[in-house]
């Protein structure tokens, strides 16, 4: 790891960023983040920037915009403190499931957050399974867009989850290429749950194209939210005869009544990654959830940044080869 380079944590992401900096056997930078009475923030470093290598971990997640904007802030600070090169490390993407005009007066807020990143002053960013693929054309600063889905896939493979006895369900048409990849490292045969929203947040089931009968299913997302879209899916998949359902995401938001859906439903486990942190309170209220953390991926990410190397190869430890022979 080169000297220069520092690493700072915003409210969302601090415990992340101490495993990332544990990996990366350097200190986690001090950086002060004050909210006052009236809603402002306020962001400021408290030590030198000058000239370093900046890497800045924050997920917009609940508070998104509260977040966003400590990101924003926190930009603007470390440009003015005249940081070398700002790198915005943001696991979950805000706001990226508003990327296309779905209606004639929708905005395409995704735009608007990739604008605001960059006028602020980032020179990179980093994001992990962005909810469309597409938003990266929404930047013109290098964007590097990780995916969970070799790290969910070695879960699996550890407990010999794999071939014909496993069959990976898409719960919609649209995650058919996620499915595919976790497919793919697991030897498995992929299923799609057609279903359709006649409302928002609601979901209706239709059918399944492909076999689950008799196999254990993991059904893969990018995002929890409430869970209804999820719980749907997995309960369909074990009404048509799968044997143990499991669900793999990268993204938990977990809002409303998400827990308790989940617990009432037919999911065996839920295997998620850490991009969100899982509040004290929600992780009380479910046995179902393990979280597995990307601080190994992004620590990795980093030196590859910081060295000139492909960031691809952070995936080369969670080749299939290699796992089999965990």
């Amino acid at each position: 790891m080169i000297k220069e380079t520092i690493v700072f944590a915003l409210t969302s992401s601090v415990a992340l960023a101490e495993s990332i900096c544990k990996e990366l056997d350097v200190p986690l930078g001090n950086i002060r983040v004050d909210h006052f009475a009236d809603g402002e923030i306020l962001v400021v470093p408290q030590e030198t920037v000058r000239g370093r290598s900046v890497f800045l971990i924050q997920s917009t997640c609940t508070p998104v915009t509260e977040h966003l904007m400590e990101t924003l802030v926190a930009i603007d600070a470390l440009k003015r403190a005249s940081a070398g090169e700002i790198n915005v490390i943001m696991p979950y993407f805000g706001y990226a499931r508003q990327d296309r005009k779905a209606d004639a007066h929708q905005p395409i807020t995704a735009k608007l957050v990739a604008n605001l990143l960059q006028v602020a002053g980032a020179d990179r960013v980093v994001t992990i399974d962005l909810h469309a693929a597409q938003i990266q054309g929404f930047f013109d600063i290098p964007i590097d867009d990780l995916t969970a889905t070799p790290l969910l896939g070695h879960y699996f493979l550890q407990r010999e989850m794999v071939d014909d006895k496993v069959v990976v369900v898409s719960p919609d048409h649209g995650g058919a290429t996620r499915a595919r990849r976790l497919a793919e490292i697991l030897n498995a045969p992929i299923a799609i749950v057609d279903k359709r929203r006649p409302r928002p947040n609601e979901v209706e089931a239709q059918g399944i194209i492909g076999d689950v009968e008799g196999k254990i299913a993991v059904v893969i997302d990018d995002i929890c939210d409430t869970a209804g879209s999820l719980c749907a899916a997995c309960n369909i998949v074990a009404d048509h005869g799968a044997t143990e359902v499991y669900a793999a995401i990268t993204h938990g938001i977990f809002s409303r009544n998400a827990i308790d859906t989940i617990e009432q439903s037919a999911i065996k486990k839920l295997i998620m990654a850490d991009t969100i942190p899982l509040s004290p309170e929600k992780a009380a209220r479910t046995t179902k959830i393990v979280q597995l953390s990307v601080a190994d991926i992004l620590a990795q990410t980093i030196d590859a940044i910081q060295n000139h190397k492909s960031v691809s190869r952070v995936y080369d430890q969670y080749a299939r080869h290699k796992l089999q022979n965990d």
